[in-house]
């Protein structure tokens, strides 16, 4: 029972973390050595992220529904609408390729040799130290404004969120910002991305989680952790969508930045 609690409230951490520009990987692992957990493996992270993407995909559905309904429908009739809605659907494409490659190249990599504790550390810096310096930039440009170099750009900065302590939404969220994209539109597209790339390592890390041995243990656990990953991160990105319109993310910089030199100090 103790166990599946330590499951549970690492779905809760991911949740609260993975909406937010503050990598939800390094806090979950983090966690992970502090309570001591037996996985060392990236599965356990992959179902859990797939509970934040259900929730995305709900709180997005709206225009997920029209990008893809216009994104045919422009074969048909080429209006504003739809030839914005075409070009966007290929930007986020295009801004998932970087992010593609390297994930698929390069798994083992990620998850034998980043995951250190001293690495997550600095990476919570990092994370830091980009958050504050776009604490008060404010674009102008919209989604139909999203261009071919933006998209790249952004695309580009999702690479390095790889190493856990960095955060994929605030890379992207950054990389956006950096662009002149408005928080509105650069948060939107941030998650846009996380889409494809969430759909990808969910499906081969279902592949390497049938592989396990003891795969009929860990369906309770790792059901729950989805289930509270799932609900949390519903509600979490609903609250950051406000925080993102009102530009408060210096809170953020300050707290992974006190994070990153606990972890270096006393870890």
């Amino acid at each position: 029972m103790i166990e599946i609690i330590k499951y549970i409230f690492l779905g809760i951490i991911q949740g609260l973390t993975e909406p937010l520009p503050i990598s939800s990987s390094g806090h979950v692992f983090i966690l992970k050595k502090i309570m001591d957990l037996g996985t060392t493996d990236l599965n356990f992270e992959i179902i859990v992220n797939f509970g934040s993407l259900l929730a995305i995909l709900l709180i997005y559905k709206d225009d997920i529904m029209r990008l893809i309904k216009n994104f045919f429908l422009y074969f048909k009739n080429k209006t504003e609408e739809t030839k914005n809605d075409f070009k966007y659907c290929w930007l986020i494409v295009l801004g998932s390729i970087p992010i593609g490659i390297v994930g698929f190249t390069c798994k083992d990599i990620i998850e034998n040799k980043l995951n250190n504790v001293k690495i997550i550390g600095i990476a919570f810096l990092i994370t830091s130290l980009f958050l504050f310096l776009v604490r008060n930039i404010k674009g102008k440009k919209t989604d139909k404004d999203l261009s071919i170099l933006d998209s790249i750009v952004i695309g580009l900065t999702q690479i390095i969120a790889v190493i856990p302590g960095i955060s994929r939404s605030g890379s992207t969220l950054i990389g956006g910002l950096f662009r002149n994209l408005d928080s509105k539109s650069a948060l939107k597209y941030s998650f846009m991305l996380y889409i494809p790339v969430s759909l990808g390592t969910t499906l081969l890390g279902f592949r390497d989680l049938l592989e396990m041995n003891n795969i009929h243990d860990l369906i309770l656990p790792y059901g729950l952790g989805f289930i509270a990953s799932f609900v949390v991160s519903f509600f979490t990105l609903r609250w950051f969508m406000g925080v993102v319109k009102n530009g408060n993310l210096k809170y953020f910089s300050i707290y992974t930045l006190l994070l990153g030199i606990t972890i270096l100090i006393f870890m």
